[in-house]
């Protein structure tokens, strides 16, 4: 039976390998497509298809691991050994540049281009196999096999802060050093922590004595039952809007750095600073009112949410000047309030997300989640952003390198306006959830 208490062990690995595993991904949503941009080629098509493809691996390797560890009904190895390898696949990526490719090949620098890129693509896949399969599957099902009732609220609330925490850290931390470490320092040196936190959880990571092998891989397709879709309406319109808000999201996320880097021409010390102080100052403030989104109609506050997450968008849209100073300034309010929005809606699709899945059927689901937050999202989020992005064909400022390719196109402002216009499509889908809700809250009184 689970404890009565979550235990000082299970804190301490929940706080360790949570924090770790966001800030790894945090580093692979906002670095590594810096990383390909800057060293290897500026080319948004390879951004874009690096993605697509790691998000089709994420969600094919959660069904997969998630259904697995279920069968065997071992979390701590796929926890522990995958943390281990997932780190040495970080630390290598770093060495994926074009220099080192055409030094270990020697071969043309065209050629050596070519080859990187496929490279740093099949290692982005790669590496996403092995951290879905620790953090997304093994990681997520053992904090939920350890929790109960009595305490998982206080518990979801550690877990909840740990990718705003992870961003900022990387936000604001990461980007300066790289001008200290290189690329290949920050690869290697997060690869070494992740592969430690692996060896340490083989000793420290103790599964609940009351889990159970159970299932079968059949249960992979569960989520896509129509009998399962038509018992649980209510959580497949909020997985529909949590897709509806990852794809516009992912229309201007993978290229909001190298945005601020080359169109707006901020340096790396400014986009720190701008983007950490919109995530401490959202973040702060999303503490404030998730306080009381408890006691208020979380469908409702959805408007709200998604509201404030279109307005910073337009705000980004329009914060291009000729006055630098003024940019700053306004680009970092206008992101102020996007992250705010950005994090209020996550908590409100993770929330009703959590009311409206069955607890029994709960791993199972889990993939059909997938689908919907990082699959779909990362399919056609970035295939629009970077529809815009060519449409516009921004062209490379001269950055004063002899090997920049000048005829290469560069992220547009309007990939925020297009993400804005997506948002707003959350509203035609909040009547229907409030509709459901009333029928369901009329249906229970009965």
């Amino acid at each position: 039976m689970t404890k009565d208490s979550f235990g000082k062990n299970n804190w301490f690995i929940l706080i360790l390998f949570g924090l770790i595993g966001q800030i790894a991904w945090s580093v692979e949503n906002m670095y590594f497509n810096l990383f390909v941009f800057e060293k290897i080629s500026p080319n948004l098509d390879a951004v874009t298809l690096m993605v697509q493809l790691s998000g089709i691996a994420a969600t094919v390797t959660t069904l997969i691991a998630g259904t697995l560890s279920d069968k065997i009904g071992n979390r701590r190895k796929f926890i522990s050994y995958g943390y281990l390898i997932w780190g040495i696949t970080v630390a290598l990526f770093g060495f994926m540049d074009k220099n080192s490719v055409q030094a270990l090949f020697n071969t043309t620098a065209t050629k050596a281009v070519t080859i990187a890129l496929v490279a740093v693509v099949v290692g982005d896949c790669i590496m996403t196999l092995f951290g879905s399969t620790a953090n997304d599957a093994a990681f997520n099902a053992w904090v939920t096999d350890n929790t109960k009732e009595s305490f998982r609220g206080k518990v979801e609330g550690v877990v909840s802060v740990l990718p705003l925490a992870a961003m900022l850290i990387v936000a604001g931390g990461f980007g300066i050093l790289v001008e200290f470490i290189g690329y290949k320092g920050l690869f290697l040196g997060l690869g070494v922590v992740i592969t430690l936190c692996g060896i340490l959880g083989i000793f420290t990571i103790q599964d609940n004595p009351m889990l159970e092998r159970k299932g079968t891989m059949k249960d992979i397709v569960y989520g896509f039952k129509p009998s399962v879709v038509k018992e649980n309406k209510r959580l497949y319109v909020t997985l529909a809007i949590m897709g509806i808000y990852g794809i516009a999201c992912q229309i201007f996320m993978p290229y909001l750095i190298i945005y601020m880097k080359t169109y707006l021409g901020f340096s790396t010390v400014e986009y720190s600073i701008v983007f950490g102080l919109a995530i401490v100052i959202g973040g702060a403030l999303n503490i404030w009112f998730g306080g009381i989104t408890d006691r208020l109609n979380k469908a409702t506050l959805m408007y709200v949410a998604a509201a404030i997450f279109a307005v910073g968008l337009l705000g980004m849209y329009f914060a291009h000047f000729e006055n630098k100073t003024a940019t700053l300034i306004l680009f970092g309010i206008a992101g102020f309030v996007m992250i705010t929005g950005y994090i209020l809606i996550s908590a409100l699709c993770g929330a009703l997300t959590r009311d409206y899945t069955p607890e029994k059927d709960a791993g199972k689901l889990q993939g059909i989640r997938m689908i919907f937050s990082v699959l779909l999202p990362m399919l056609l989020g970035p295939m629009i952003g970077n529809t815009i992005n060519k449409a516009a064909a921004i062209p490379l400022p001269d950055l004063n390198s002899a090997d920049v390719m000048t005829t290469q196109y560069i992220p547009a402002p309007g990939i925020f306006l297009a993400g804005a216009i997506v948002a707003t499509l959350i509203f035609a889908l909040i009547p229907l959830l409030t509709k459901l809700t009333k029928k369901q809250t009329d249906k229970n009184e009965d």
